[in-house]
C-alpha cells in the first residue's frame, strides 16, 4: 500500500513555519508498513491543490493531508477534496453544536463562516474528532482509494494520527516495517559504509541505511515483517555482527541520543555530575538537563566564558591564565576540577576553546574538554572545523562522549557495543 503526504499552507511554502507533521507523519508510516514515496507542499490554491490531489491518486493509495480546515476563506483542503470526488458538503448539526459550546466556553462569539470546519459529505466520509482544536479531520474514501485529512497545528495533528488514524491504517495494511536505529560517534559515514559494505550488500529484509549527522552517524536497520516481536528477530542479528566490526563507536542500538545515554549511564551508576563551560556556552547543561529526572544526578553547570569568572568560580589560578592561556589544557582542568569539587559532584567536566569566527581566527575550533574524577583530572585537545555553531554542537558531543567512555570504563557496563 503506498501513501502520499500533502501538506497545504502557503505559510510553509513560503518558510514561515517548519514543517514538522511530515516527518512525523514519515516515521509513523515506516512503523506501519505503509510506502511512502512523495511529500507535496501546496499553497491555498484550488487549482493547485486539486491537480496535487490528481496527480497523488494516480500513483498513491491513500493522500494524507495536514492543514487547510480552518474557518478562514483561504481553508481549501476540505472543499477541493470534496470537489475531486464530485461529493457535496453539508453540516453536521451536532459537529455544530460541539462547535458552538467550544466556542462561546472560550469566550469567542461563532460567526457564520466557522459553520464550514462541521461541513461533511454526507456519504463516504469518517469525521475524525478534534479535542484539542475546533476542527474535525475526516477520512474519504472512494473507488479504492482514501483521502485522511488532519488539522495543521502538531498538537492537534499528532494525537489525531495516534488514537484515529493509526488504527485506520493497521486495519489496510497487511505488513508492517520495524526498525532499530544504531548511533555512532567517532566514525564517519563513509567510514561505517566501508567497515560494513559487505553486510549491506547481502541484506534484503532487513535493509540497512547510513545517515550523517552532524558529528555522528546513524545506521537505520529495517525489517518487514508481521509484528515486533518477528522484526527484532530478523534485526538482532545483522545488528550483533555490524557491532562486532565497529562496536567501540556504538553508543546507542535504541536510536537514543548521546546525552540520553549519559543521563541513563549516569543514573545506573548513581553518580553526580557538574559542568563547567566556555566556548559551549550551556550546551552541555542545556541538553543534559532536558531529560526527565535529571535533578537526581545533574548537581549544577555553570558558564564561566570570561578570564575573570574562570578564576572566581572555579578557582583558575591567575598564573594559569598568565602562563597557558584560558584555552589550553591547563585551564581546562582547573576549570574542571574546581566545578567537581566545589558542587560535590562525582565528575566535573569543561569545555574552553575558539569557537569564532572573531577573536583568535587561526584557532578557531580548538578546543579542550577537561575531565575530572575521583582518580585524577584529564584534558583533551580537538581542533574542529566549521561555523561557530557547528564547532559548539560538535565540543558538545565530544563533551558527553568522553562523559560516556568514563562512566563505562569506570562502572559495571563494559560490552563491546554499549546498548542503550
Amino acid at each position: 500500500m503506498n501513501a502520499e503526504i500533502i501538506s497545504v499552507g502557503t505559510e510553509l511554502l513560503m518558510g514561515q513555519i517548519l514543517n514538522t507533521n511530515a516527518r512525523y507523519i514519515s516515521g509513523r508510516l515506516a512503523d506501519l508498513g505503509i510506502n511512502l514515496y512523495y511529500h507535496i507542499t501546496v499553497g491555498d490554491n484550488h487549482d493547485r491543490l486539486k491537480d496535487s490531489i490528481k496527480t497523488g491518486f494516480s500513483r498513491s493509495d491513500i493522500l494524507i493531508f495536514t492543514g487547510g480546515l480552518g474557518p478562514t476563506e483561504d481553508d481549501l483542503t476540505k472543499e477541493t477534496i470534496a470537489d475531486y470526488f464530485g461529493l457535496e458538503l453539508i453540516i453536521y448539526e451536532d459537529y455544530k453544536e460541539k462547535l458552538i459550546e467550544r466556542m462561546v466556553s472560550r469566550g469567542y462569539q461563532c460567526t457564520p463562516n466557522n459553520f464550514k470546519q462541521v461541513m461533511f459529505p454526507k456519504d463516504h466520509c469518517i469525521i475524525l474528532p478534534n479535542p484539542n482544536g475546533s476542527a474535525p479531520g475526516c477520512i474519504i474514501e472512494m473507488d479504492g482509494k482514501a483521502a485522511i485529512m488532519m488539522p495543521g497545528p502538531p498538537w492537534e495533528m499528532e494525537p489525531m494520527f495516534e488514537a484515529q488514524v493509526v488504527p485506520y491504517l493497521e486495519k489496510r495494511s497487511n505488513c508492517r516495517f520495524y526498525s532499530r536505529t544504531l548511533r555512532i560517534f567517532g566514525r564517519g559515514e563513509s567510514q561505517v559504509e566501508h567497515d560494513i559494505q559487505d553486510i549491506v550488500d547481502l541484506q534484503t529484509n532487513p535493509t540497512i541505511a547510513p545517515y550523517a549527522k552532524a558529528a555522528e552517524t546513524t545506521l537505520r536497520i529495517t525489517a518487514r515483517c508481521g509484528d515486533e516481536a518477528e522484526g527484532e528477530e530478523l534485526i538482532l542479528p545483522v545488528m550483533d555482527e555490524i557491532c562486532d566490526r565497529i562496536g567501540e563507536y556504538v553508543y546507542s542500538s535504541h536510536g537514543k541520543e548521546m546525552h540520553e545515554v549519559c543521563a541513563e549511564l549516569l543514573s545506573k551508576n548513581q553518580l553526580k555530575l557538574a559542568v563547567a563551560e566556555s566556548c559551549t556556552g550551556g550546551m552541555i547543561a542545556s541538553q543534559l538537563v532536558s531529560v526527565p529526572g535529571s535533578s537526581e544526578w545533574f548537581i549544577e553547570g555553570a558558564v564561566t566564558y570570561a578570564p575573570e569568572a574562570k578564576m572566581c568560580r572555579l578557582g583558575v589560578k591567575a598564573e594559569t591564565l598568565d602562563k597557558y592561556t584560558d584555552v589550553s589544557a591547563e585551564t581546562a582542568m582547573e576549570m574542571a576540577e574546581g566545578i567537581r569539587i566545589s558542587s560535590g559532584a562525582d565528575i566535573g567536566i569543561s569545555t574552553t576553546g575558539y569557537a569564532g569566527p572573531s577573536g583568535a581566527p587561526d584557532q578557531v575550533g580548538h578546543v579542550f574538554i577537561g575531565v575530572s574524577h575521583r582518580d585524577g583530572v584529564q584534558a583533551y585537545e580537538f581542533h574542529f572545523k566549521g561555523s561557530r555553531e557547528r564547532v559548539r554542537i560538535t565540543a558538545t558531543l565530544n563533551a558527553l562522549n568522553l562523559l560516556r567512555k568514563l562512566i563505562l570504563s569506570k562502572g559495571m557496563y563494559k560490552p563491546h557495543c554499549y546498548m542503550i
